[in-house]
């Protein structure tokens, strides 16, 4: 650190500590202002520190208060600006040559240090000029709880970034400079009990014996060192201290609680001296020890449906366990995965005295659009209790509803916190970047009331279920693209878009194009575009298009195909898509806002449709976007100074693949179609042009492979099914005997002279097509109402200038609560006016209420309203909370 008084060179910067506000002396500040110099010093700056009373002048003097400040104080009114209260927030006020940063809290002052580091990090020439130039700044979060967690699911891939500090220090630097307020190191989530049969990798699956001895107790492993576990025990120290000092919140995920999996005798480690008579005991005592000896630790994470090994209904083990968070002294959030939960789970968490969390999933195992499922899929929906599934009888039966999304959890007068989840299911390996989807998440994570959301990183369960190979997570074969250890800096983009606008989605482009500046230069702009579009793909898809919930089986990514034509062929989607299990019958995971093609195909042959997206239209968006990222990736590279540097490489590679994913999937809806079509109306011109459409998908996916072959590893592995690992040619060979099925079929019905088409359907069917409805969402004039009371009706109007007499509007609306269906009514009309009422008694209820409009034409046109936006980051849907 440079001193004033170590240097002749005069300072080019002090920086200034106010010692009248005992915020700039906590820990994490005194990192974050280190974290400053250090930056400025490795931009050649000399930089000195003074008191607030020192007359040493500088180019640049930066000082580092807290609200209750005088100086703070007269830099505010200066300003006439009042500093933000709310907690995390910011000020950064500039004024000739003064930068004041303030903060009603700790955590807020070590933001405006790392965004001035961050400033001066992707700075180009003159430092003092950068700073000279900083504007005033107030900020504050949109959202309470901004995580991101990492997994350890592969004792060879995980363990060399576990145990290197230098790692820690990176990583954990790069999630505080952007904002996210905590860290979730997660154990045991790579294995399901009940589901996995001959686990092996088992290393921290029952995480508490390989950390330490619990008093009492004899439980060892008995294949691990005790050195190793004494290393175990060291390096979790240093990753919580870590996260503390940078002053994030450290939660430890805690994800199976089973010592021995069912039909597992090759397990590569033994949990010896424990069984059924002393297994709640030793975890409360064990959770006790963990929480007395690990102070850094802020909050467990705990899944306490069967998936974590404890049979349902788990409620004495869970009482017993829990307790070992009783009594220790401070505060500890326990958070517990929504799956399975009920009344009396919460009120066992709620009975330790300690601050309750349950965290859902956002959109199942994916990744959707920005806001929340209008609906969730028919197979979500609760069934009688299986009395021969005991283990899961709360989960799969009596609870269904509550596996994939926010169930019946967000109740006005709910006692506990909400933390949405988002899992790894859609992409999980290429790179991802869209400042608007961003920022939608950023929006609706608080979606009524809510704390916010935890990420699951890029190449979450790398390696899971034994499938892992020494060296690391590493999926790259071509060497100039490798990362060794530090896989995570590939992704860097993806976390600053997250951090930053999970933050504040009304963040300033600034934020992640200073980083895209530095990197890019002139290739910045199109770069950001590229990728923009090319990240909306697999979302959309994932939403219109979902043949199982769990990402074991789905990866859209690297899709393993679902047959369009030949339902014999094998499919992993079997149990979770209806019979006959084709491309065709699958559900989106959206039911309310995307039509399942089948069901498309049933209706138009009808001479009718309602307002959902068709498969069409799905289609013609997914080509839509993956044109304008190829458009942009083109005039990227025609810019960038060095198209063959990694970074850059890697984007491109990544990029081009997402565009031909993109592609494959808008002429599969299309094939899929028109072969629904082919087969309820006899037509073989459908069918045909289904063909034509699937051969020119394959065009595409092979498109990928030619990309992907020397670039990725030929077995990508997320698990040991052959759903989740490969590359993208193993999956060819089925997409090509799907292909040769349908033209078998055409040769057929070629052949057979006693085919017949019915016309009608088709008929109908092409009008329904042809039509084209007028795009009504700029004369669509409504406002939601700003709250409702409960027990009292709501009224809900719109006006539709210039609409035709025979059009109508039907409502939709529900409770805040998945487990319901839509109620449907068409509202009264009166001209261009039409208004309904949501009844007194549907009101009265501990739910918000969330609608949306159905506008159907007279020429078999329909729409909903108000629909996604062409970014697909809006909520489309209005919700109305009680008063």
């Amino acid at each position: 650190m440079s001193q004033v008084n170590q240097s002749n060179k005069l300072p080019d910067i002090i920086i200034v500590q106010d010692h009248q506000t005992a915020l700039s002396s906590e820990p994490s500040v005194q990192w974050a202002k280190q974290t400053l110099i250090d930056t400025l010093e490795s931009r050649g700056m000399v930089v000195a520190l003074e008191q607030l009373s020192a007359e040493q002048s500088a180019k640049v003097q930066i000082i580092i208060s807290g609200n209750d400040s005088p100086a703070a104080i007269a830099a505010s009114s200066e300003h006439g600006v009042a500093l933000p209260e709310e907690a995390e927030s910011l000020a950064i006020l500039a004024t000739q040559g003064n930068i004041v940063l303030t903060a009603p809290d700790g955590r807020g002052l070590v933001y405006a240090l790392l965004e001035l580091t961050d400033r001066i990090q992707h700075a180009y020439g003159d430092i003092t000029g950068e700073l000279l130039d900083v504007r005033t700044l107030i900020d504050k979060p949109a959202n309470e709880i901004r995580s991101v967690t990492r997994l350890f699911a592969c004792e060879p891939e995980d363990k060399p970034w576990f145990y290197d500090k230098s790692f820690w220090d990176e990583y954990l630097t790069e999630l505080a400079t952007q904002r996210f307020n905590r860290f979730t190191l997660s154990l045991g989530m790579g294995y399901d009990y009940g589901h996995d049969l001959n686990v092996r990798d088992n290393y921290f699956c029952f995480a508490y014996p390989f950390l330490f001895d619990v008093p009492g107790y004899e439980v060892k492993v008995l294949e691990l060192s005790e050195a190793e576990r004494r290393l175990n025990f060291e390096t979790l120290h240093y990753i919580g201290q870590e996260t503390k000092r940078r002053g994030m919140h450290f939660q430890l995920g805690l994800w199976n609680h089973s010592y021995m999996f069912t039909e597992s005798p090759n397990m590569d480690y033994t949990i010896d001296g424990i069984d059924a008579n002393n297994h709640a005991t030793y975890c409360r005592d064990a959770i006790s020890k963990l929480l007395n000896e690990f102070k850094e630790i802020d909050g467990l994470t705990f899944r306490v449906h069967y998936e974590g090994g404890i049979p349902e209904p788990a409620y004495e083990f869970w009482r017993v366990a829990l307790a070992g968070t009783k009594d220790i002294g401070r505060r500890v959030e326990i958070d517990m995965h929504a799956k399975g939960i009920n009344d009396e789970l919460i009120q066992i968490a709620l009975d330790t005295r300690q601050p309750i969390f349950i965290s859902p999933k956002y959109w199942a195992e994916h990744m959707g659009p920005s806001y929340h499922q209008a609906a969730i899929r028919d197979n979500e929906f609760s069934l009688p209790k299986n009395q021969t599934m005991d283990m899961q009888a709360i989960t799969a039966w009596s609870r269904r509803f509550t596996r994939y999304g926010y169930a019946d959890y967000l109740q006005d007068d709910r006692k506990i916190g909400i933390l949405f989840r988002l899992w790894p299911g859609t992409q999980k390996l290429l790179m991802w970047g869209d400042p608007a989807l961003a920022a939608g998440y950023g929006r609706h994570s608080h979606f009524s009331g809510t704390q916010g959301i935890e990420l699951c990183e890029p190449l979450t369960f790398k390696g899971r279920k034994g499938t892992g190979t020494e060296g690391g997570r590493e999926p790259y074969l071509a060497e100039e693209l490798k990362l060794p250890n530090r896989d995570w800096q590939k992704y860097k983009y993806t976390y600053r878009l997250w951090g930053r606008l999970l933050y504040n989605p009304e963040a300033t482009p600034d934020v992640w194009r200073r980083y895209l500046r530095h990197e890019f230069g002139e290739a910045a702009d199109s770069y950001e575009s590229a990728l923009a579009h090319a990240s909306r793909i697999l979302p959309l898809v994932t939403a219109a298009y979902c043949p199982s919930a769990a990402n074991f089986v789905y990866w859209p990514e690297m899709h393993t195909n679902q047959p369009i034509a030949d339902s014999e062929l094998p499919s992993p989607f079997g149990f979770d898509t209806p019979k006959p299990g084709t491309f065709g019958a699958a559900s989106p995971l959206d039911t309310a806002l995307f039509y399942r093609i089948d069901d498309f195909a049933d209706d138009i042959i009808q001479g009718f449709r309602h307002g959902k997206y068709s498969p069409l239209e799905t289609a013609d968006r997914l080509e839509s976007m993956a044109t304008s990222a190829a458009q942009h990736l083109s005039k990227a590279e025609e810019l960038a100074v060095d198209t063959q540097a990694a970074n850059f490489q890697r984007f491109v590679k990544d990029t081009r693949m997402l565009v031909h994913i993109g592609q494959f999937f808008a002429n599969k809806f299309r094939a899929a179609l028109s072969y629904a079509l082919s087969e309820r109306t006899g037509d073989t011109v459908e069918l045909e042009r289904g063909l034509n459409f699937y051969k020119l998908a394959k065009e595409h996916w092979v498109k990928v492979i030619e990309i992907s072959q020397d670039t990725y590893k030929a077995d990508i592995a997320f698990g040991n099914s052959g759903a989740v690992r490969g590359h993208w040619a193993d999956r060819l060979p089925a997409i090509e005997a799907d292909i040769q099925a349908m033209e078998r079929q055409l040769q057929t019905a070629r052949a057979d002279n006693s085919r017949t088409v019915d016309s009608g359907k088709l008929q109908a069917a092409m009008k329904v097509l042809t039509a084209s409805p007028v795009d009504r969402r700029q004369l669509f004039e409504h406002q939601a109402p700003s709250h409702f009371t409960k027990g009292e009706k709501l009224s809900v109007l719109l006006e539709l200038p210039g609409a035709s007499d025979g059009l109508k509007v039907v409502l939709h609306y529900r409770h805040a609560n998945q487990s319901e269906h839509y109620v449907v009514t068409e509202m009264s009309r009166d001209g261009a006016s039409f208004a309904a009422e949501i009844p007194a008694a549907y009101t009265k209820s501990p739910f918000g209420i969330l609608y949306f409009f159905e506008v159907v034409e007279s020429d078999s046109g329909a729409r909903l309203y108000p629909g996604l936006n062409e970014d697909i980051s809006n909520q489309p849907y209005y919700f109305v909370q009680s008063r």
